[in-house]
């Protein structure tokens, strides 16, 4: 076992920025797809149907990378974990790049959400324990994913419309990206000493499918869970059929269009997240869930009337209200527990948070083939707005409070 030193302050400031900017890269590599979907639909010619599958095998093996090797940094160490994860991502971009067809375009998605699911936990308790002082890491967990999703699809919009070839370029960049920050974290402090396992035999079982919190933090646990399932099934429904949306039920053919509507949302939730950071987290869901709400109400308003500007103004107060309710939930998250049961608390939020992303969005994909996908959208704003206000309305009622002896017990990083 690694004994836990103090190291220097830019030492420090470096492995935080570091981690940072990779959860930004996993995040802005998961919807830099997204605006090229209506042209591989042009390109091989798949369906609708075929597009939910393209979307459905990211969030399956993302879930699966979460559910077996989430809690792996607290045997291991951060750092592996988020190396190799790193390269698998660089690896996926090869294969979005040389993909001849829809088959090796899944493979890519697998492969993409194998190293997202990974390296989430893993970055998100290091941001923790590398933080400066007890707000930025709450604010960099929920900033650095926001605006990754919002500037992966934007940017990626932008060089699909504008930029030569556009199925290579936005995988270029990220791919280096990728490469780049697997090597500077060879030179980032190691924040959880690895302790590894008892046996082989514990080694085997810890791979095995689980998501769990400890008991003692269930009951505040539990009550902040419905805020995040709200806020990142509306992630959802941007991610699969935006896009589609603003194509079929509007009638704009352009891809920045397409892209800038996930932009706005995510850029709001990054305004939000960053405005909100230091404030009460249960008044802050309670917010959230509000302006969460509203913003769906303005979206629904949009679609039955074609008005373009309401649905992209109703999309970013929906935004600001996902910011809002995701940044006060990860920092009531983040200071439950003790720091060596981080990682499993982390990964469990996050299974329950890409289940609320991908299977009501993978329903509403169903659903738009048999009811239309103007009435699909209308319908899931609806119960994602009731399940926000319901969320909030509970938290209310019981004001969850973060454990701040948890937070205090962050880890200085250790020396490799």
């Amino acid at each position: 076992m690694t004994a836990p030193v103090q190291p220097r302050g830019r030492i420090r400031s470096f492995g935080f920025a570091v981690v940072g900017l990779g959860a930004f890269t996993l995040t802005a590599s998961s919807s830099a797809p997204s605006p090229l979907y209506p042209v591989y639909q042009q390109m091989w010619g798949f369906s609708a149907a075929m597009l939910t599958v393209v979307f459905a095998v990211y969030v399956l093996a993302l879930l699966a990378a979460l559910v077996t090797v989430g809690s792996l940094s607290d045997h291991v160490g951060r750092r592996p974990v988020i190396v190799t994860a790193l390269l698998l991502l660089a690896a996926s971009m090869v294969v979005f790049i040389a993909s001849p067809g829809v088959g090796w375009l899944i493979v890519a998605r697998i492969l993409q959400g194998l190293a997202v699911g990974a390296a989430t936990s893993a970055l998100a308790a290091a941001v923790i324990e590398m933080q400066p002082n007890r707000h930025i890491g709450p604010l960099i967990n929920t900033a650095a994913p926001s605006l990754g999703l919002a500037l992966g699809a934007a940017g990626a919009g932008v060089l699909v419309q504008f930029a030569p070839l556009p199925t290579v370029l936005s995988y270029a960049v990220v791919g280096v990206l990728a490469v780049v920050l697997a090597i500077a974290l060879i030179f980032v402090p190691e924040t959880s000493p690895s302790v590894g396992f008892p046996s082989r035999r514990d080694a085997l079982r810890s791979l095995v499918p689980s998501a769990s919190v400890p008991r003692e933090v269930r009951g505040r646990y539990l009550l902040i869970l419905p805020s995040l399932m709200s806020a990142w099934a509306l992630g959802g429904l941007y991610m699969s059929l935006g896009p589609s949306i603003v194509d079929s039920v509007f009638g704009i053919d352009n891809r920045l269009a397409a892209g800038l509507a996930i932009g706005t949302l995510f850029t709001a939730g990054t305004v939000a997240a960053t405005t909100t950071a230091r404030r009460d987290p249960h008044r802050i869901v309670i917010l959230g869930a509000v302006l969460l709400a509203t913003g769906l109400a303005a979206v629904i308003t949009a679609l039955l009337t074609g008005w373009v500007a309401a649905y992209y103004a109703g999309t970013a107060v929906a935004g600001f209200g996902w910011g809002s309710t995701f940044v006060a939930a990860m920092g009531v998250v983040g200071s439950l527990g003790r720091p060596h049961e981080r990682g499993r608390i982390f990964a469990t939020t996050f299974v329950v948070c890409y289940f609320a992303f991908s299977v009501p969005a993978m329903a509403a994909g169903a659903a738009a083939g048999s009811f239309g996908l103007m009435s699909t959208a209308v319908g899931y704003g609806v119960v994602v707005a009731v399940l926000a206000l319901v969320a909030g309305v509970g938290v209310l009622v019981r004001k969850p409070k973060p454990d701040s002896a948890g937070m205090r017990e962050v880890p200085v990083p250790a020396r490799s």
